[in-house]
C-alpha cells in the first residue's frame, strides 16, 4: 500500500491502519510532503524537528532522517542498528532508494552532520594519490566502504531486473540486445521518478513513432536502391496455426528490408500468383532499381520466372544459392556410397534418442554433448549429424563396449544389436569418402555458407570475398559447362590437325 504523492496519509507495509490512523490524529506519525520510499516504513515523530523519525516496522526511534530509516530497514549496518521486522522485498526496495535525489532533500534543515559520499563515473581517476601510509589507509578504507554499498544496490537492482525476465518470461539473450542496454542507460538517467509506459501508449502511439523512426532510418537504405541497384527476395512458408505465408525482401549494400507479407492460404502458390506478387514489389521499389530477383528453384518459381523475362527482360531471376546447395546436399545423399552411411547414422541416432535410458548413457559419456546437430534443412541436418559422429567416435565406441552397456536392456533388442555392429564397424567409420570430407577443415565454414544472405550478381563475382567469388565463377561454369566442352574439344582438335 503506498500513500499518494504529497500527501500527509501514513502508509503502513505492516497493514496496522489503526495505529498508524490513531498516530496520525495525535500529531505523532506525520511525515514530510515527499516522494520518497523511505517514508513508507517510518514517520516524524515531532514536525519540529524532522530529523527524529520512527520505524513503523519495529516502531524503534532514532536521529537522521530517512536516510538514516531507509539504512535501518535495508539491514545496511554500520550508522544504525537493522530492523529485524523488514521482509526482504523491503530491504531491497529501501536498499534501492538510498542515493536518491530526495536523500540530498531531506537533509536540508536538518543539525548537521557528514554527508554520504557517493561515487561518480569520474571519482576513480580523480581521487589524489596520497604518500602518506595513514591519509592513503583512510581513504582506502573510504574507498571500501563505498565499493560494498554500491555492490549492495548494484545486486539489488539486478535482483530486481531478473524478476521481471522470470515472470514476463523474457528470453535471456534479450539481455544483449542494444535496445535493453539503452534502455537501462534512459532510465538511469531520469532518474526515480520514472513511470513506465501503459499498454495503450505501447500499442497506439509509441508503435507508431517507432514505425515512422524506422521509416525514416529505412531512407539510406532506399537512396543505395537508386545508386547500386537492389534485389528482390521472395519465399514461402507455413506458421504454427498452419497458414501459407508468402515473404518480399529487399536486399541492398547497406542490408535487407522487409517489404511485405501476405497471407496466401486460400490461394494456389501457382507461378501466375507469384508472378503477381513479384511485380507489385518491383513496381513499388521502383523497375530501374531491381537488378535480379531471388527465389528457390521449386517449378512455380520457374515459371514465374518465364513471365517476368517477357515482362521485364532486363530483370534476372536467380535461383537461390540455400536452395541450391541443399539441392546438392540432397543429390549427394542419394549416391550409393553415401546413402547407406547416412541411413546407418539414421538409424543409430533414432535408436539413441528413442529410449531415455541409451540417451543418457550417451550423455554420460560424452559429457552431456548430443551427436544430433540441427542445421539450417534437413539434409544439411544430415550431414552436419554425420560430423558431429565423427567426432565423438571413441566415446560411442566406449560406450557400446562398456558394463553399462551390457546391463542395460536394449542392447538384447534388434536395433541395440544392429546400433553396437555399426558404431563398432569399420566400414562404417572409415570404408567410404564421406568421412574424409567430414574431417576436412573447410566442411564447417561451408556449411556456415548456406546461411549467407543473397545479394546482387555484380557485387558477388566482384566481390573482396574470395570464396564468395570462386564460388559464383563456378556456377556459372557448371551452368555453361556443354559449351565450354564442347569448345574444349573444338580446340582439342584443331591443335591436333594444326
Amino acid at each position: 500500500m503506498t500513500s499518494e504523492p504529497g500527501s500527509n496519509t501514513v502508509p503502513n507495509p505492516t497493514g496496522n491502519s489503526s495505529s498508524a490512523a490513531s498516530n496520525a490524529t495525535s500529531g505523532i506519525g506525520r511525515k514530510r510532503k515527499s516522494n520518497d520510499v523511505g517514508w513508507e516504513f517510518g514517520v516524524l515523530i515531532d514536525e519540529k524537528n524532522p530529523d527524529k523519525v520512527k520505524c513503523i516496522l519495529c516502531e524503534k526511534v532514532f536521529s537522521g532522517g530517512v536516510y538514516r530509516l531507509k539504512e535501518h530497514v535495508a539491514n545496511i549496518q554500520g550508522n544504525v542498528a537493522p530492523c529485524r521486522k523488514a521482509s526482504k522485498d523491503n530491504q531491497l526496495r529501501a536498499a534501492v532508494s538510498i542515493g536518491s535525489e530526495e536523500d540530498l532533500e531531506e537533509t536540508e534543515g536538518l543539525e548537521p552532520r557528514k554527508t554520504p559520499k557517493f561515487l561518480g563515473p569520474m571519482d576513480q581517476f580523480a581521487n589524489p594519490i596520497n604518500p602518506d601510509s595513514s591519509v592513503s589507509r583512510k581513504s582506502m578504507k573510504k574507498q571500501s566502504l563505498n565499493d560494498t554499498i554500491l555492490k549492495e544496490r548494484t545486486h539489488a537492482t539486478q535482483k530486481y531486473v531478473a524478476k521481471w525476465v522470470y515472470r514476463a518470461g523474457i528470453p535471456f539473450n534479450a539481455i544483449d540486445n542494444d535496445c535493453f542496454l539503452q534502455m537501462v542507460e534512459a532510465i538511469g538517467r531520469f532518474g526515480p521518478s520514472f513511470k513506465p509506459p501503459t499498454q495503450w501508449q505501447l500499442r497506439e502511439p509509441l508503435l507508431k513513432e517507432e514505425f515512422e523512426t524506422t521509416k525514416e532510418a529505412l531512407k539510406k537504405q532506399e537512396q543505395s536502391w537508386k545508386v547500386n541497384g537492389c534485389s528482390i527476395m521472395t519465399d514461402a512458408w507455413t506458421d504454427r496455426k498452419r497458414r501459407s505465408i508468402m515473404n518480399l525482401c529487399v536486399n541492398c549494400k547497406e542490408g535487407t528490408t522487409f517489404l511485405s507479407s501476405k497471407d496466401s492460404s486460400a490461394e494456389a502458390h501457382t507461378g501466375e500468383n507469384i508472378f503477381k506478387y513479384v511485380l507489385s514489389a518491383i513496381e513499388e521499389v521502383g523497375p530501374e532499381n531491381v537488378v535480379q530477383v531471388v527465389t528457390d528453384n521449386a517449378s512455380n518459381n520457374m515459371a514465374a520466372a518465364k513471365m517476368l523475362k517477357l515482362k521485364m527482360p532486363s530483370i534476372f531471376w536467380s535461383s537461390c544459392a540455400t536452395h541450391t546447395i541443399n539441392l546438392m546436399l540432397e543429390g549427394i545423399g542419394k549416391l550409393p556410397k553415401f546413402k547407406n552411411t547416412l541411413d546407418e547414422a539414421k538409424s543409430l541416432t533414432i535408436f539413441i534418442y528413442a529410449h531415455h535410458t541409451t540417451l543418457a548413457l550417451m550423455r554420460t559419456f560424452t559429457r552431456k554433448r548430443d551427436i544430433v546437430r540441427p542445421g539450417v534443412t534437413r539434409f544439411a541436418s544430415a550431414f552436419l549429424t554425420l560430423q558431429s559422429l565423427l567426432e565423438k567416435k571413441d566415446k560411442l565406441r566406449a560406450m557400446f563396449t562398456s558394463i553399462e552397456w551390457e546391463k542395460c536392456k536394449w542392447s538384447k533388442s534388434v536395433k541395440g544389436k544392429a546400433a553396437y555392429n555399426t558404431v563398432l564397424s569399420i566400414v562404417f567409420w572409415n570404408g567410404t569418402a564421406t568421412t574424409n570430407v567430414y574431417r576436412n577443415s573447410q566442411f564447417k565454414e561451408g556449411m556456415k555458407g548456406i546461411q549467407s544472405q543473397c545479394c546482387s550478381p555484380d557485387e558477388v563475382i566482384f566481390s573482396p570475398d574470395f570464396h564468395q567469388s570462386l564460388y559464383c565463377h563456378l556456377l556459372c561454369g557448371l551452368i555453361f559447362r556443354k559449351n565450354h566442352l564442347h569448345r574444349s574439344t573444338l580446340q582439342k582438335n584443331h591443335n591436333q590437325h594444326s
